[in-house]
């Protein structure tokens, strides 16, 4: 029996995939956009979340610290850079200051916990999407716990960027019945500039899903001044045309800074400056150039 490690399971989702679903949040990701909305799940392993405003200085950390943590004029400073035994904090915090994020589990465990909102995905077309981080870093795992779904008559989807190794994609495909499928740049500069990646696998890999005919929903997230450049994103519009009838939809997700207090929680610096939005004038260009290209986008309200 496989295992792996998830954030956390978002029961009620609405926005990843068809009907009502259940959405496992998987930890790991070979991309680093500069928006990402879920740092916690950057990174492999474990990891801690600090809450400053909760602290109420009582001094319970700051005393098991060795002298790595101290009191701030909010909540503490931590150097995270110190051997810190975290599981020891979040046990002694009588506010909750610390969380801890990544939980390992079995294949079959989290099949049970999945299968008991059965009934919700069967009344509503819904089912199960796993996303993350990127899910396919985890393809065994998510294969596996996807494969006893199907058994249960589950439908899955499988979030992803594509920058996975087609023999491992590939696979892991077999168990998913949609790919919501993100493209964030043509420009292999831009791309690398706004994710640290090359994206040459990225297109690769789409097209590959394509010709396997896997049904695809499309997202195109737009952030101003990192990949809101119009040239590209017509390429990437004429590259999703490109991919044929496999692409059910096409998904513009504006940027938001619902993400940005996980930075300061996490105790790393966020890129996108504040007050940072998609205008009207925006999205009203991106949308006539869609119009342009034959595509039909769906916009968040």
């Amino acid at each position: 029996m496989k295992t792996g490690l998830i954030s956390k399971l978002q029961r009620y989702s609405t926005k990843d995939g068809p009907g009502i679903r259940s959405t496992v949040f998987m930890v790991g990701c070979n991309l680093r956009c500069l928006w990402c909305a879920n740092p916690e799940l950057m990174l492999p392993d474990e990891k801690y979340l600090y809450y400053r405003q909760h602290c109420i200085h009582c001094g319970a950390c700051v005393s098991l610290s060795n002298g790595h943590i101290r009191f701030a004029d909010e909540g503490c400073s931590i150097d995270r850079a110190a051997c810190l035994d975290w599981a020891a904090l979040c046990e002694a915090c009588p506010r909750s200051c610390y969380e801890k994020i990544g939980e390992t589990v079995t294949s079959s465990d989290l099949a049970e916990q999945l299968l008991r909102d059965k009934t919700f995905y069967e009344t509503s077309g819904g089912g199960v999407t796993f996303s993350g981080g990127e899910a396919a870093l985890q393809a065994d795992f998510v294969r596996e716990t996807a494969a006893l779904l199907h058994k249960k008559g589950i439908h899955t989807a499988l979030d992803t960027a594509g920058m996975i190794p087609w023999d491992k994609l590939q696979i892991l495909l077999e168990e998913i019945d949609l790919v919501l499928y993100d493209i964030k740049a043509m420009d292999p500069i831009l791309h690398r500039r706004c994710t640290g990646a090359d994206n040459s696998l990225i297109l690769e890999n789409a097209a590959r899903i394509a010709a396997l005919g896997k049904p695809m929903w499309i997202r195109l997230v737009l952030v101003p001044d990192c990949n809101d450049v119009l040239p590209d994103i017509r390429a990437r519009l004429r590259f999703v045309h490109s991919l044929g009838s496999s692409v059910r939809r096409v998904d513009l997700l504006k940027y938001h800074s619902l993400g940005a207090d996980k930075y300061t929680q996490l105790g790393i610096g966020y890129a996108i400056p504040p007050g940072t939005n998609c205008s009207d004038e925006l999205v009203h260009s991106v949308c006539q150039i869609a119009k342009e290209e034959g595509i039909v986008l769906h916009t968040e309200n």
